[in-house]
């Protein structure tokens, strides 16, 4: 269905589809599910003045989608489960996971240098990280971003190799897309691939993900929603260094509610799951937060307050002390998963509770307030755990 802006009718139309509007596979959710999706999402997206949603909710072996406005404001396209979104830094737990499949096939280990890895960096302050402290964003303080003159990957060696650490590496946690980048980039090099290659040819097959992308091909651009900048113009993410490693997947609701599954050990491939239980296991705490490949985590049951605590600004922009957990908290233990992601015009956030087999995934095609995505999605899963429906 399309609805034209042609008249003050089809406008009114418009808003009512935008903030009210469910799919007819939304109708089969359990009275509970539906009441509190449809009561939580709708005024969010009013609130933040968002375009367009996509929700799957996961629980007792049944997903549950529910699509909410405009995946282009333009064209006025609806959004459904099979949409395109950019997930952000939600990409960073599937680097993990490639990370966590390079371990499990013994090509590397996460006690490994960087300057082992790769020559050029032999010598550097860099080069003396390993792997998980890249991995974990405790490699000595790498920033948020690249400066803005890194715009390729032999850029970034050269940014590397300059790089002097604002502290002890292994001493604090700073989040950061060239830790992370630099760690996917190296875990794709010990399975003799490139990163994206890695990543698009062996890793999303494996969790049998057919519509998730670094790159979108030509032939699902038409589904690529349109994000919106906070001037309201449509915009996409553009190239940058190491972008793929740190936030370059697009991806589906369908897709990230079959994601969500394989999180919990819905796959049959051993070594998959060897590489899943690496990225969930926790390697150090702050705060509340348990820091594990990409995926954080938190002990189960956790408070909201606790949950926004770990997701606030202080935690992406400002350097925390770590508790390094030795050994490692394995994955197996009632814990709750979740990662934000935001590009320019999307933002995103998924939450997981791997032992009791719920998750949502809400996916926008608005940069919106961290604090709101998990509000929104606790109020989901506290229904999905209160009502039996795990």
């Amino acid at each position: 269905m399309r609805i034209q802006k042609t008249s003050a009718l089809a406008s009114l139309l418009g808003c009512l589809f935008l903030y009210s509007g469910l799919t007819r596979a939304a109708e089969n959710a359990p009275p509970a599910i539906a009441q509190v999706v449809d009561a939580t999402i709708p005024p969010l997206m009013k609130t933040h003045d968002i375009p367009g949603m996509a929700i799957a909710v996961v629980a007792n072996g049944r997903t549950y989608f529910f699509n909410y406005g405009f995946a282009s404001k333009q064209s006025r396209q609806p959004v459904t489960q099979d949409t395109l979104f950019e997930l952000g830094s939600i990409s960073k737990t599937f680097t993990g996971i490639l990370g966590g499949y390079a371990l499990s096939q013994g090509k590397l280990s996460l006690s490994d240098t960087a300057g082992s890895r790769l020559p050029a960096l032999q010598g550097s302050a860099i080069g003396q990280a390993t792997l998980l402290q890249l991995a974990t964003y405790t490699a000595g303080g790498l920033p948020l971003q690249f400066p803005d003159a890194v715009n390729s990957g032999q850029q970034a060696i050269g940014y590397y190799q300059a790089f002097r650490p604002a502290f002890a590496a292994g001493e604090r946690r700073l989040y950061s897309n060239p830790s992370i980048g630099l760690f996917g980039y190296l875990a794709a090099q010990s399975l003799g691939q490139p990163f994206d290659e890695a990543m698009e040819k062996t890793l999303l097959p494996k969790l049998g993900l057919s519509s998730t992308y670094i790159r979108v091909p030509a032939s699902r651009m038409e589904r690529y929603a349109w994000g919106y900048a906070r001037d309201g113009k449509p915009v996409r993410v553009g190239p940058g260094a190491f972008d793929s490693e740190a936030y370059g997947i697009k991806s589906s609701a369908a897709d990230m509610a079959k994601y969500m599954a394989a999180n919990w050990g819905d796959v049959r491939d051993a070594d998959l799951r060897q590489a899943l239980d690496a990225s969930h296991a926790a390697y150090y705490r702050t705060g509340d937060l348990e820091q594990g490949l990409g995926w954080e985590g938190y002990r189960y049951p956790v408070s909201l307050t606790r949950l926004l605590a770990g997701n606030a600004n202080e935690m992406a922009f400002q350097p925390q002390p770590v508790s390094w957990l030795t050994p490692a908290r394995p994955a197996k233990e009632a814990v709750l998963l979740n990662k934000t992601g935001s590009t320019n015009g999307f933002g995103a956030y998924v939450a997981v509770v791997p032992s009791r087999k719920i998750a949502v995934v809400m996916l926008a095609n608005r940069n919106y307030p961290n604090a709101a995505r998990v509000t929104a999605a606790y109020r989901i899963l506290a229904v999905l755990d209160s009502a039996g429906l795990s």
